[in-house]
């Protein structure tokens, strides 16, 4: 399956299973994967994303890997750092939901961007349930973490 088709089933999966509490969803595929993020026309530098990474940022992979979950790509590394602080403070509710895969801290590329996040190192993506198991995923990170991105400083 071409990647570009495989990520716009992982939409369909995304658009289908997203919980409407959680905000007016908006989705953009790309040919390396997808993009999900709330409320706003244009994405927001914090968003969510199934996307597929060169090994030559992922030395553990030997081809590439597939990264799944939450970024936050603003320009200012302290609007970052602050994202991911607030998500960190609530890791201990988000954590049983999601596992032990998910890492927080420094992004997987530019080195002022944060994620939380999980790799699938070397994925076959060529299975016959790979959108649906990429897509509900990513719905379970949106579900772990949105409410908590969202939430009023304490």
């Amino acid at each position: 399956m071409a990647e570009w088709e495989l990520f716009d089933q992982v939409g369909e999966v995304v658009r289908g299973t997203t919980p409407t509490e959680l905000g007016d969803l908006h989705l953009r595929v790309h040919p390396r994967g997808v993009k999900a993020w709330f409320d706003t026309p244009e994405p927001g530098r914090e968003h969510y994303e199934a996307q597929l990474i060169n090994a030559d940022l992922l030395p553990q992979a030997r081809t590439r890997a597939l990264e799944i979950g939450f970024h936050a790509e603003h320009r200012a590394e302290t609007d970052n750092d602050a994202a991911l602080t607030r998500l960190t403070a609530a890791e201990p509710r988000w954590r049983p939901q999601l596992g032990t895969a998910p890492v927080a801290g420094p992004f997987i590329g530019p080195a002022t961007w944060r994620r939380v996040s999980e790799t699938w190192l070397d994925p076959d993506l060529d299975g016959p349930d790979i959108a649906i198991e990429i897509g509900v995923r990513l719905v379970d990170y949106m579900r772990a973490l949105e409410p908590h991105r969202t939430a009023p400083a304490t």
